[in-house]
């Protein structure tokens, strides 16, 4: 919906909301006239406060209405202001701010909170970052008793902290997003996972195999069907996060017993599957075994599963399987990855940090590499 004029997104988000023009018009104090043309492109809706009037009766971020420019590629969107604007805004904690302002609408912040969530699933990291520091001082305003959202938009910021290499940062939104779980185990589960790839990030593995094995316990027995299908997925997402850090120690039986139990609290055709599929992989690149990682990484996309990981979390699997391609001697099958994971979410070959040094390990390990590999590298600026 990205290319649709700033009215027709209006007219989108209405209709989605069961209004007719008259009573969006009554409910903004405005003509059904003035609507009619804001919809049609015939009066434009250029004033920040106006928008920000529109999306509040929509109840959408005020972001989702606005237009972009389709000739800016996100890896043209420079990561690194939007990073020291969270950085800002995370360091100001909202305890010290110096008035109290009105509370937050629920409703309206779960709605901003799901299109964060669609915005970082697509790989949209720059935008993401932009709605960031909003997204964390509104969370702290929300009445009482409405945690769990803040939870979701500190997991969110935390993951796109450590795409950029910010792991000190993504620890501190991280843990933020654990005090705000309260005693609630589940939502510490969901918690613990950016807090675990922080720390991960952080050289710190044992930490977070600990963190990550004490929220999966908490939440529910290890056995097949126990639980809610919530508290099995909390304590799933929390054992993956205790394989990675046992792979990133060289601790072989441990990723295998991890991966066990998340196995047995785990649907064999649900989401949570193919999570414990692309956990194999992302563990055998860990522990550098590249050939392994290739077999199972060639057996995964080629099953039903693959199909279930989101966008963002396929695009980022084949940047990691690229260095096993290498590993195995196979530069073709790397770029091959590589070119994959581009046309999926560009921002994960050209902006994220990860993404740039495997595309210049596989340039440099390539005889003759493929001349869509080296246009890649061109637009990113990857020398080879």
């Amino acid at each position: 919906m990205d290319e649709l004029p700033v009215g027709r997104r209006v007219a989108y988000w209405r209709g989605r909301r069961n209004m007719s023009q008259q009573v969006f018009a009554d409910r903004l104090g405005r003509s059904k006239s003035w609507v009619d043309k804001v919809e049609r492109g015939v009066r434009a809706l250029d004033k920040v406060s106006i928008l920000r009037e529109v999306a509040a009766v929509l109840r959408i971020d005020p972001d989702v209405l606005i237009a972009r420019d389709e000739a800016v590629g996100p890896e043209r969107e420079p990561a690194a202001d939007g990073i020291e604007v969270v950085r800002a805004a995370l360091t100001r904690h909202p305890g010290l701010l110096s008035a109290p302002a009105a509370p937050a609408d629920p409703v309206v912040y779960r709605t901003r909170v799901a299109h964060a969530g669609a915005t970082y699933g697509h790989g949209r990291y720059a935008d993401l970052l932009r709605l960031a520091p909003a997204l964390l001082v509104d969370g702290h305003r929300l009445p009482g008793g409405q945690g769990e959202q803040l939870v979701w938009a500190y997991r969110l910021v935390a993951f796109v902290l450590v795409k950029f290499d910010a792991a000190e940062l993504a620890w501190l939104a991280a843990d933020r997003a654990l005090a705000a779980a309260g005693d609630d185990p589940v939502l510490a589960a969901v918690a613990v996972v950016p807090l675990g790839q922080a720390l991960r990030a952080s050289g710190r593995p044992q930490a977070a195999f600990e963190l990550a094995v004490v929220a999966a316990h908490q939440v529910a027995p290890l056995e097949p069907g126990a639980g809610t299908a919530a508290e099995r997925a909390a304590s799933a997402a929390a054992l993956f996060q205790a394989e990675l850090a046992a792979a990133g120690a060289g601790d072989r039986s441990t990723v295998d017993e991890m991966l066990d139990d998340a196995t047995a609290v785990t649907e064999p055709d649900g989401p949570e599957q193919a999570e414990v599929d692309a956990d194999r992989v992302a563990a055998a690149v860990l522990l550098g075994d590249g050939r392994r990682a290739v077999d199972l990484h060639e057996a995964f996309v080629g099953g039903p599963a693959w199909g279930r990981l989101p966008i963002e979390h396929r695009a980022a699997h084949l940047v990691d399987v690229a260095g096993a391609y290498v590993r195995a001697g196979d530069a073709a099958g790397a770029g091959a990855a590589l070119l994959h994971a581009d046309r999926l979410v560009s921002a994960e070959v050209r902006i994220r940090p990860a993404g740039r040094t495997a595309l210049a390990d596989v340039l440099a390990g390539a005889h003759r590499p493929d001349p869509h590999l080296l246009a890649l590298a061109e637009a990113t600026g990857v020398a080879r």
